[in-house]
């Protein structure tokens, strides 16, 4: 065990159905390495289509309570949930600083994030007791109608492994707080967060099949989920490849799919950016946890006169960032999460080399195991090429330089992807124009990738299908029903279609 986590600490590794902690029906397991090191820390349950069925069922037999509960006892839940959390934190962030590799701060961080948002879900959950039904004007005096938000039924979550507990709360949060229950599939790469939290909410008082965890690959545990008639509705974050087939399967059941995919998104920068800002907003974008994020702004767009200075800013901070074991201080990146992503990565910069694009910098990776990638920038990139146009996952920054604001825009808005973008200038009404008219779901000016729980996330064209965070986050776990009936009156009235 690596000697930044809590010396004795126990690690869950078995499946958690039903309330109760479980062997897998396969009697398989997964190693889940550390991504430091490259050894082994756990071996976990490799859950299969019968282990997906045995939680699925348990989820549909704890609805028939668990929907029936008041918004405020699903808060106090969710609010001994955040207390858990909060109470677990510094074991919280040593266990994915060891599972992920992100820099312990960085873990801290998102620990932060887990609690706030079910503190936030919280109080939307004490306020649907009263907003679980509202009567709406008609152009009738003889009837009346209501409409109810409903929770949606069994639900599945499969989250990645880029902010492995981020992405289940901003999922588990507003499910628990609609009054669904719940299969969580973490990643293979790093379950061993979630089961934490799986055990948080145990011990919180969730009660037994609320919540179900499964562990295991996307074609064993994943795709039977996706599949599962008792399943009313997947939510998935993850890559675009494998969100089309999770919305190609869902499909054969009609079942409802909330989408969190991929991104190519931009920074732009104009010429009166105040320069330190620019640099920390451009290397936050491209370079915190390791580039690893679906919102990394890693195609750089910056006005000519400022270009070179720019560039020059940026070669340095890479030079002088700092990788290596996240436990250490001082470590401003850690390594990325797996070999698969590590190779991935590698091919990137050979075929950006191969294509004949400018490589500013690369710095060497620290000596011996771990699978560590230094900074890397490219300058003048082709637009049609790869490490312009694909996701890479990794800490690649892409520059380029523009001349006119619409050709920023335009240049920004080129992509199949949508999700963010971050504009720095000087000019207010610019950065307003700017955001206005660039094809993204969230947009930051002047400011770093910071998400508050209480407004929206999620992206356009291919990068999402609907919203997380916000009321529009309980709204993606609810169903809506109609009631009509005559007014003042509880009779039955005669079926009119049309009326």
């Amino acid at each position: 065990m690596h000697d930044g986590f809590e010396p004795g600490a126990t690690l869950h590794t078995q499946l958690y159905i039903d309330g109760l902690w479980c062997a897998g029906e396969g009697g398989h397991r997964l190693p889940v390495v550390n991504p430091s090191t490259e050894g082994t820390i756990a071996q976990v349950e490799a859950g299969n289509a019968t282990d997906v069925d045995c939680a699925v069922r348990a989820a549909a037999r704890a609805l028939r309570s668990w929907k029936k509960t008041t918004g405020a006892q699903r808060a106090a839940l969710l609010r001994a949930i955040a207390s858990g959390v909060s109470d677990r934190r510094e074991h919280l962030a040593a266990l994915q600083s060891l599972n992920n590799g992100k820099p312990l701060d960085e873990a801290r961080s998102d620990v932060s994030d887990v609690v706030a948002t079910f503190e936030y879900y919280a109080g939307l959950a004490e306020q649907f007791d009263a907003s679980g039904e509202s009567a709406v004007a008609i152009p009738s005096d003889a009837y009346q109608a209501t409409v109810r938000r409903e929770p949606a039924g069994v639900v599945a979550l499969i989250v990645p492994w880029n902010f492995p507990m981020v992405t289940t709360a901003w999922k588990l949060a507003p499910a628990l707080a609609a009054g669904c229950t719940v299969i969580l599939k973490p990643s293979e790469i790093t379950p061993l967060p979630e089961l934490e939290l799986a055990a948080i909410i145990a011990h919180a008082g969730v009660p037994g099949g609320v919540v179900n965890v499964v562990t295991g690959t996307g074609a064993e545990v994943g795709a039977p989920l996706a599949a599962h008639p008792l399943v009313a509705k997947v939510s998935f974050t993850g890559s675009t490849a494998v969100g089309a087939q999770v919305m190609k399967t869902a499909a054969d059941t009609i079942k409802g799919v909330s989408l969190e995919l991929g991104g190519k998104s931009s920074i732009i920068v104009f010429a009166d950016a105040d320069l330190d800002l620019a640099t920390d907003l451009v290397a936050g974008g491209a370079f915190f946890n390791g580039g690893q994020m679906c919102s990394a702004t890693s195609r750089v767009l910056v006005e000519r006169p400022l270009a070179d200075a720019l560039a020059a800013r940026l070669a340095d901070r890479a030079r002088r960032t700092v990788v290596g074991d996240p436990f250490r201080p001082g470590v401003q990146m850690g390594p990325l999460a797996s070999r698969a992503q590590y190779e991935r990565v590698q091919r990137y910069i050979a075929r950006g080399k191969a294509d004949g694009a400018r490589l500013v910098i690369e710095g060497e990776a620290p000596a011996g195991p771990g699978y560590f990638v230094k900074p890397t920038m490219f300058v003048d990139i082709p637009t049609e090429g790869p490490l312009w146009r694909e996701e890479i996952f990794g800490p690649v920054l892409c520059l380029r330089s523009f001349d006119t604001e619409d050709e920023a825009i335009a240049t920004a808005n080129d992509t199949e992807f949508g999700l963010v973008a971050t504009v720095v200038t000087r000019d207010a009404g610019r950065g307003g124009r700017v955001a206005a008219g660039l094809e993204a779901g969230v947009v930051w000016i002047n400011a770093p990738q910071i998400i508050f729980p209480q407004t929206s996330w999620g992206g356009y064209k291919r990068s999402s299908i609907g919203r997380e965070l916000g009321p529009f986050g309980l709204a993606a776990f609810q169903e809506i029903k109609q009631v009509l009936m005559p007014a003042g009156a509880a009779g039955t009235a005669h079926c009119i279609h049309g009326a």
